[in-house]
């Protein structure tokens, strides 16, 4: 479902002769995934990465999916990439929140995965309260997607 929410954010974009970015290549993710593993300490989810590979950052309508940070690409996208990586780095300032991988935001909430328990969920920004637990990434995308569609 997420893909075709994507598909739909395309065309809108094309409207004023916008692009989204491109999927990363195999040898962006490489590095990418090597510098999370020694900046954040952490593992990048293979969901993400399937994400990733398809589109690498979004920024729309107030919601921004973080992509691979702009020193690991191999060209200049077509949008600015919030990176994951400087973006976490500014999140983990507050302890607290190093449980979590930050996968992207809005005006009013944070895309994280909790590292702990495997799982993905949407905090209150900036009380860093659960609002809502998913089932799996992708039914965090399609909600993200939708939402910024409305």
């Amino acid at each position: 479902m997420w893909k075709i929410k994507l598909e739909e954010i395309i065309k809108e974009k094309n409207l004023y002769n916008e692009q989204i970015n491109l999927g990363a290549s195999e040898v962006e993710l490489v590095k990418f995934k090597k510098s999370i593993k020694k900046e954040l300490q952490k593992d990048l989810p293979s969901e993400y990465s399937n994400v990733l590979k398809k589109v690498n950052g979004l920024e729309f309508n107030g919601f921004i999916l973080y992509g691979i940070d702009e020193v690991f690409l191999e060209k200049k996208p077509n949008q600015k990439i919030h990176g994951l990586i400087s973006n976490n780095q500014i999140w983990y300032e507050n302890e607290d929140q190093e449980k979590y991988l930050f996968i992207g935001e809005s005006n009013i909430s944070w895309y994280v995965y909790d590292t702990n328990n495997e799982r993905y969920i949407e905090l209150d920004n900036p009380s860093g309260r659960e609002m809502v637990v998913f089932k799996e990434l992708y039914e965090m995308l399609d909600k993200i997607l939708s939402d910024s569609l409305l």
